[in-house]
């Protein structure tokens, strides 16, 4: 089964070095579609078998997923077209085939049972392989269609400006949305397929996916101007620590730092760079923060910026994705642009994922 999931990756970078200059893909590429689309239908079976036979198709496992997200029969059938009572009886069919009880009845609709998060966490690997294949089909080597990059809020104000004007411009051919959150909460989407990449903060070590070095950001304490260093941040009484929300690595880091200096704080939580800044800049608090983006700050002397050892101010920022994924032209364009402006110098490791 492992080697299953794990084949689409190949595939990824044959048929990308299989494509030839007409932009249509090779006979050997081809063959590597078809191969996916293959793994994908024995994943099907391996999957879906019992007793001899596969009582499941396609439509009953859109069905599973449509009751599942929305927890009704009579609005999942509103969604698929079809009527309730054709959705009732697939779903009670296949529970007497499988003989488990894939959803659980009560006043407010259904919900799935413990069988129907096992069966859910199998349809959406078949439902993204399918998509990886549809994609793979259509790839003829101009970067276009949809790509969904998820940044941390502070990469995004560094990079994201000459990045995307760029990328946009070379490539007005692909739908580029940008989401940000913290690592924790970015990395959960590509490993859910709802990105297909992200910057976090490395290293990530994900069994499930694979990571790049692409920025080395130096962090520093920031803080009001009345606090000169950090013998008067230790005398600051109700001292407020304003970071992002949990999840965060330098709202992590902050803690530690804090809590080596034996310094007591309480947390205050906000969303946004932009609240942040403000709030440091007003007096509220301290935080973390790359000291490329408060040079602005430091020079118009509205903070006080404290420098960290090296060892708590240096911060990886790394570029992850699924390796099992199969990787389009948008993405290796934006990949490509991404180390172009990269300040890594001549230093382009990849960091294998750990168990």
């Amino acid at each position: 089964m492992e080697s299953a999931i794990k084949s689409p990756a190949k595939l990824a970078s044959n048929t990308q070095g299989e494509q030839n200059t007409s932009g249509l893909l090779s006979s050997d590429a081809v063959l590597d579609i078809l191969r996916l689309i293959r793994l994908i239908g024995m994943r099907f079976v391996s999957i879906l078998a019992w007793g001899g036979r596969t009582p499941m198709d396609a439509d009953d496992l859109r069905i599973v997923d449509a009751v599942a997200r929305i927890g009704s029969m009579n609005r999942a059938a509103a969604e698929l077209n079809m009527v309730q009572s054709n959705v009732t009886s697939r779903i009670r069919l296949l529970e007497e085939e499988l003989g488990v009880q894939l959803f659980v009845r009560h006043s407010r609709g259904v919900e799935p049972s413990e069988a129907g998060l096992r069966l859910l966490s199998y349809v959406e690997q078949i439902r993204a392989l399918f998509q990886q294949a549809i994609t793979a089909v259509k790839e003829d080597g101009t970067p276009k269609g949809k790509l969904r990059i998820g940044m941390l809020e502070t990469t995004a104000g560094l990079r994201l400006p000459t990045l995307v004007a760029q990328y946009a411009q070379e490539y007005p051919r692909v739908e580029l949305a940008v989401m940000t959150g913290t690592t924790t909460s970015l990395i959960n989407q590509v490993v859910e397929h709802e990105l297909d990449g992200a910057f976090v903060a490395g290293p990530v070590h994900h069994q499930e996916l694979s990571e790049e070095l692409l920025f080395l950001e130096d962090l520093v304490l920031v803080s009001p101007l009345s606090v000169r260093n950090f013998d008067d941040l230790a005398k600051v009484e109700n001292l407020k620590a304003i970071v992002f929300r949990q999840g965060c690595s330098y709202r992590q880091r902050l803690g530690s730092i804090l809590d080596g200096l034996g310094i007591r704080y309480t947390v205050m939580e906000f969303a946004s760079l932009d609240a942040i800044i403000t709030c440091i800049t007003a007096g509220v608090g301290i935080t973390l923060l790359p000291k490329t983006l408060v040079e602005r700050l430091w020079t118009d002397q509205s903070v006080t910026v404290h420098e960290l050892p090296v060892d708590q101010a240096q911060v990886e920022t790394v570029f992850v994705r699924r390796h099992d994924r199969y990787s389009t032209s948008a993405l290796n364009a934006f990949l490509g642009m991404s180390r172009q402006i990269s300040n890594i110098g001549t230093l382009d490791r990849q960091v294998e994922a750990i168990d």
